[in-house]
């Protein structure tokens, strides 16, 4: 009998596990756009720039700027039946599909919630949902594979704001980034395979296009260039014939200061000048298509290609609510959630 009440408190004990991505508007009129870029570019970690200078340029001229733009690009690439970004979609799908898997295995005491840390859902809402079904303890997992300061520290800084305002605080683990786990390279394999076996042409280059950082900011000692070049060789490695195909850039740069190179605009369009014409572009430092994958890759890095000179563009799409993508996040919770489960 007191194996049989030790097992049922053990039982009872009910754990939280918080999916995270970055963020999204919640439409693409002006305001709407605005209001989370203001909320994403006043993050100390995303810009450096000292505040007295900063917070001009961003609402004298950023903020007046910039939400017409983006939300063009936003428009081109969402999700119309949902009235929401392909992010939130495919966030939403992420989380769902793991709970069911988690459900089939009679975990029922496991509860799993996602958040945006920009936006909405925001991540103090889902901590506050977890709380209610009594969580006594939390697993955040980050959805970036390669840590920066810029992301995966943000999540943190976030849930440890919300949990100093708290007077009960879960125990409390956030899950290490996932750049050079074989399940990750595995599925980015299975995935890139797979849709290479199905496009109508064979690819010269396959361009591997990671999100990149001000070059400061990985001289100051952010581990992301070398979590993604650590990555790269993996993935190489493990594609084996072919692999030869391969080159690493960094896209998305914001301002004037130098950030990580080799720049994958500026790659694609030297490559179709230099007459290649097939390209395959894919990005594995996104762990769901957004507006970086979709409209960047998808539509400006395509008209830059095809200007130049080349013919067959494509693009991968990332690891998302697909089987790869879901054994991926469900053996990283599994792995993170080991002794308390």
């Amino acid at each position: 009998m007191a194996n049989d009440g030790a097992d049922t408190a053990k039982a009872a004990k009910k754990l939280g596990v918080l999916l995270v991505n970055l963020g999204t508007p919640e439409a693409t009129d002006y305001w709407s756009v605005r209001r989370y870029l203001k909320e994403f570019l006043s993050d100390r970690r995303v810009v450096e720039t000292p505040r007295l200078i900063w917070w001009p340029i961003l609402n004298l001229v950023i903020l007046t700027v910039r939400p017409t733009r983006s939300g063009k690009a936003y428009r081109a690439i969402w999700n119309m039946a949902a009235n929401e970004s392909p992010l939130k979609t495919i966030t939403r799908a992420q989380a769902d599909t793991l709970a069911a898997r988690i459900a089939a295995k009679d975990q029922a005491h496991v509860h799993v919630d996602w958040a945006m840390r920009y936006g909405e859902p925001s991540i103090a809402k889902a901590m506050a949902q977890l709380a209610a079904k009594g969580c006594e303890r939390l697993l955040v997992v980050p959805l970036y594979p390669q840590y920066s300061a810029a992301t995966t520290a943000t999540v943190g800084d976030a849930v440890f704001a919300i949990l100093a305002r708290q007077r009960f605080q879960p125990a409390l683990r956030i899950a290490a980034p996932y750049y050079d786990e074989p399940a990750y390279i595995q599925a980015l394999v299975a995935s890139l395979e797979k849709f290479l076996a199905r496009l109508a042409f064979t690819p010269d280059v396959i361009l591997v296009s990671f999100h990149g950082i001000p070059r400061a900011y990985a001289e100051k000692g952010d581990p992301y260039p070398r979590h993604c070049e650590a990555s790269f060789r993996l993935l190489k490695a493990a594609l084996g014939h072919g692999s030869d195909k391969l080159r690493m850039t960094y896209q998305s740069r914001f301002g004037p200061t130098e950030w990580l190179q080799p720049y994958t605009d500026e790659t694609v369009k030297a490559l179709a000048r230099d007459g290649v014409k097939n390209l395959v572009v894919v990005t594995p430092g996104f762990a769901a298509d957004c507006i970086e994958t979709l409209e960047e890759i998808g539509i400006e890095n395509r008209d830059l290609f095809l200007e130049h000179g080349g013919k067959n563009f494509a693009v991968v799409p990332c690891l998302n609510d697909g089987p790869e993508g879901i054994q991926l996040i469900e053996d990283i919770v599994a792995r993170e959630l080991a002794g308390w489960l």
